[in-house]
């Protein structure tokens, strides 16, 4: 297992054309987190910021990304996480892992946009005085006033 590593953080408009090693360029507006691979190969990682991707926290002095950062397509199949400004190395994962968790990642990304789309399609309906549907398609019946 490799040593912690401590990164530096910057935010910033635009992503700088040249990374330095060790830094964390934080991008709001774009919402991504692009860095130098931490192995050292030099890979440019791109962590994008959504409820279906990374997330990140910033607690005022340092930087946080969750999930851990698994650079599976790169020669290095690096994997860590960040925490608190710190790289901490995590165990290598097999093919079937990574085949596994993309897998499990896409599902993600599909179930959270076919509820977003059902949850505006309500909204539209219910602004167009159309009928509400449940989670099922299925009309929702409302509770009889008393």
């Amino acid at each position: 297992m490799k040593q912690q590593t401590a990164l530096e953080h910057e935010f910033v408009d635009f992503i700088p054309d040249e990374l330095k090693e060790r830094t964390l360029y934080v991008c709001i507006g774009l919402a991504t987190v692009v860095h130098k691979c931490c192995c050292g190969c030099g890979n440019e990682v791109v962590t994008p910021l959504s409820p279906t991707d990374w997330k990140l926290t910033f607690d005022g002095e340092t930087i946080t990304l969750h999930p851990s950062i698994g650079n599976w397509g790169f020669a290095c199949r690096s994997h860590y996480w960040i925490i608190r400004n710190k790289v901490t190395w995590a165990r290598r994962w097999s093919q079937k892992e990574i085949e596994s968790g993309r897998s499990r990642d896409r599902l993600s990304k599909e179930r959270y946009f076919d509820r977003a789309k059902t949850a505006t399609s309500n909204d539209t309906n219910a602004r167009a005085g159309r009928p509400k549907h449940d989670k099922s398609g299925r009309e929702a019946r409302r509770k009889p006033e008393k």
